[in-house]
């Protein structure tokens, strides 16, 4: 254990952050690799020798970082996950009034459900601790979006923000089977049209 000790405060730190940033190249490397052999030739017809090959690295090398082709597929799952969540919350913390946040927000969100949806891998992996927590923090900025448009006065307040939020998110997977753009845009400002503060809010009460 000294030795290592040792060892490992004597490597420059220079040396050590340029290994990471190898092994992380390497990584995304074999990561988009196998996707584009996917969309290629299939989700069946990758193999790790395939991988190794198309990325210029040996099969000893690949399983060091992948122990099949199903886990690196749900690296680049993860990845795209993570990214279509990074791109919402930028949306969300645009300098714009709180209903033209949540409709750049949800209107980003059923566009991106109806043009993966059908993607065999998507298909494949829509599962993991990944999706549960994606889906818990789109739910939990649109309930911020939303309990703001509660608090200036143009999103109804007789209904929960949470449950508006999960409104919403249900509402927009009709996205996914829409045939156009234009059909997803009007989808979306149907649902932002029931969340607004009017006489749907009134009648609501009045039936209480």
């Amino acid at each position: 254990m000294l030795i290592v000790a040792l060892y490992a405060s004597a490597v420059p730190k220079l040396w050590t952050e340029t290994i990471e940033e190898h092994r992380a190249a390497v990584r995304q490397a074999i990561v988009d690799t196998t996707a584009a052999l996917v969309a290629r030739g299939g989700l069946r017809s990758v193999t790790m020798s395939q991988v190794a090959e198309e990325v210029g690295i040996g099969r000893a090398t690949l399983y060091k970082y992948f122990p099949d082709v199903d886990a690196i597929l749900h690296a680049w799952h993860e990845r795209q996950v993570g990214g279509h969540l990074e791109e919402l919350a930028e949306l969300a913390r645009q300098r714009v009034g709180p209903v033209e946040r949540l409709h750049a927000v949800l209107a980003a969100y059923a566009l991106i459900r109806h043009e993966h949806h059908g993607h065999e891998l998507a298909a494949l992996l829509h599962q993991g601790d990944h999706i549960a927590h994606a889906e818990k923090a789109l739910a939990s900025f649109v309930e911020d979006l939303l309990d703001a448009g509660v608090q200036n006065g143009e999103i109804r307040s007789d209904v929960a923000a949470g449950e508006l939020a999960s409104y919403c998110l249900h509402a927009l997977t009709a996205a996914d089977d829409l045939p156009s753009k234009a059909a997803v845009r009007r989808l979306v400002a149907v649902t932002i049209s029931g969340l607004a503060r009017g006489d749907s809010e009134s009648q609501s009460r009045s039936g209480e």
